[in-house]
């Protein structure tokens, strides 16, 4: 027997088990840049239209922060651009994935299980790995078809499928790699996770910076950098894709020696032991929760803190999106000049503020089905302490942590655009109310984790996917020409546009109040059930 026997079968057993969310992920990232294609078209349906679109929009820093560069003006250029985010989407994905079928099956003591059967050492980070790659590889033909099939270039629609692809195998490697590191699944994601939004980083201060700020060159040291650099539908650089594939061939055979060398339940890095006695604060329920959730929520706020600051000082670019484009002059000054645009800028980033938000309160609340299915809840829950009592340690921090998070954003963003415009007494005020006028719907979010957790606790993955409808409702919906009842299946469509529009105070208190039962109603389904039930 061999290390990687048993692949295929654990490899068709990840199928089965994501037989609905391997699919849906892959259709619904295939289905957002087609559907961009036909509406890219009909904005700028001229040649003339795009050249414009290319010296204005598409020089623009905040588009280059968010989206990347800008190749080529044909339709197919700005495509590219205008999808750039799909790849750090892809790359979360696909880490996620990985740690779910590797490190959290070690924690949940499924993985000793099967080890017990003829399976290799190595076959279940082989399976992950696979069956994940394999899923990036069928998106990139599905995109290549796709956009070959609306009239652009073969070529450079192969490239863009590539790049897709690379991203996600790359990142795949890398949470590879964190879940040998550590011996939790909540670690392995985080690692993974910061890496990636490290790389994100880099990528956007090399776009940013260009060659003007000599900056350029720090493309080539970030995975997402190489993508953008395989200049899709912009004269393709087809060797750049073999920077990825070396990267990544080189993180799996880190990842296969690691595996090879530890213990399974065991990480690499040995956790570092606390004190013999602990702190009186750390006593009772809510001591242990604050033990088990505040390092997570530390590594939260400091990614939002640090999107805060991006995002609030490319925030005045935004403005020049107006400049010599008279048309687009004459729109925005009816809704405020170019005041209007900025606030309308900052809307648009509090939702995605928001939706990141919402998915920490799903990572918050769901702790309550680890400490279950992992045994730890059953002796607590043996002494006084009640359910109720235990499940409210974890879920203030799913009530509270979002308030801190988006609180920390959008005072950061505050700050960096006031001191930008050089009225922050102003400007800070304004875009932390938008930040957390989200509230209401990312505990709407939380609020669906609770209900999962109570009802149906075998099902609590429902609530990641009610994560990704919310985000591609919220991102891509008007994009993809959604009708208007599908818009409204989003919690964050109902949130108040700020700044820059009034503030509705009915939407918010109807979200709060949903949220509300639907917690109710699953802190007392979990009240009558069994521990560990099903």
């Amino acid at each position: 027997m061999t290390a990687l026997t048993g692949t295929g079968g654990l490899a068709r057993l990840i199928l089965r088990r994501d037989r609905f969310v391997l699919p849906a992920w892959i259709v619904v990232l295939t289905l957002i840049p087609v559907n961009f294609v036909k509406a890219t078209d009909s904005l700028y349906p001229t040649a003339a239209e795009r050249l414009q679109y290319a010296h204005t929009t598409g020089t623009n820093p905040t588009f280059l922060a968010l989206y990347g560069p800008l190749y080529s003006p044909d339709l197919g250029g700005i495509i590219a651009q205008r999808c750039g985010f799909i790849p750090v989407i892809i790359g979360l994905i696909s880490a996620l994935t990985v740690v779910r079928h590797t490190r959290a099956e070690e924690e949940a003591g499924r993985r000793e299980l099967l080890g017990a059967t003829v399976t290799g050492r190595g076959a279940g980070l082989a399976a992950a790995l696979l069956v994940t790659m394999a899923a990036n590889l069928v998106l990139a033909a599905l995109l290549t078809a796709g956009m070959a099939a609306q009239g652009l270039p073969l070529a450079g629609s192969l490239a863009f499928g590539l790049q897709v692809a690379a991203a996600g195998c790359v990142f795949a490697a890398v949470a590879g790699v964190t879940a040998q590191l550590s011996e939790g699944a909540g670690a392995a994601r985080g690692t993974a996770v910061a890496a990636l939004g490290a790389a994100f980083a880099v990528r956007m201060a090399a776009d940013v910076g260009g060659a003007g700020n000599g900056l350029s060159w720090l493309g080539w040291l970030s995975p997402l950098g190489w993508g953008t650099r395989v200049r899709a539908y912009g004269g393709e650089r087809w060797w750049t894709l073999a920077l990825a594939a070396a990267l990544a061939a080189v993180l799996v055979a880190a990842a296969g020696v690691l595996s090879a060398r530890r213990d399974v339940g065991a990480g690499v890095l040995p956790p570092k032991l606390g004190p013999a006695d602990g702190p009186r604060r750390l006593s009772g329920p809510f001591g242990l929760g604050w033990r088990l959730q505040s390092r997570p929520l530390y590594g939260w706020l400091a990614g939002f803190a640090a999107l805060g600051v991006v995002y609030g000082a490319v925030a005045g670019g935004v403005g020049d999106l107006v400049k010599d484009n008279p048309d687009l002059e004459e729109i925005f000054t009816r809704i405020g000049g170019q005041g209007g645009i900025i606030d309308a800028y900052f809307a648009s980033i509090m939702s995605t503020l928001g939706l990141i938000a919402a998915a920490y309160a799903v990572s918050a609340t769901l702790r309550l089905r680890t400490e279950e299915a992992g045994q730890r809840a059953e002796p607590l829950l043996a002494t006084p302490a009640g359910r109720l009592r235990w499940a409210a340690s974890h879920l203030a921090f799913a009530l509270l942590g979002p308030v801190a998070a988006l609180g920390v954003a959008g005072l950061a963003a505050g700050v960096a655009h006031g001191l930008d415009t050089g009225d922050p007494g102003r400007e800070v005020p304004r875009v932390l109310g938008a930040a957390l006028a989200q509230l209401p719907a990312v505990w709407l979010v939380g609020a669906i984790g609770v209900a999962l957790f109570g009802l149906a606790p075998r099902f609590t993955g429902g609530a990641w996917a009610a994560v990704a409808v919310f985000a591609v409702v919220t991102l891509f919906g008007a994009g993809l020409n959604l009708d208007q009842w599908a818009l409204d299946a989003s919690p964050f469509t109902h949130v108040p546009k700020l700044p820059g529009r009034s503030f509705a105070a009915a939407p918010m208190i109807w979200l709060t109040v949903l949220a509300a039962a639907l917690a109710a109603l699953g802190l007392a389904a979990f009240r009558r059930r069994d521990i560990a039930s099903s």
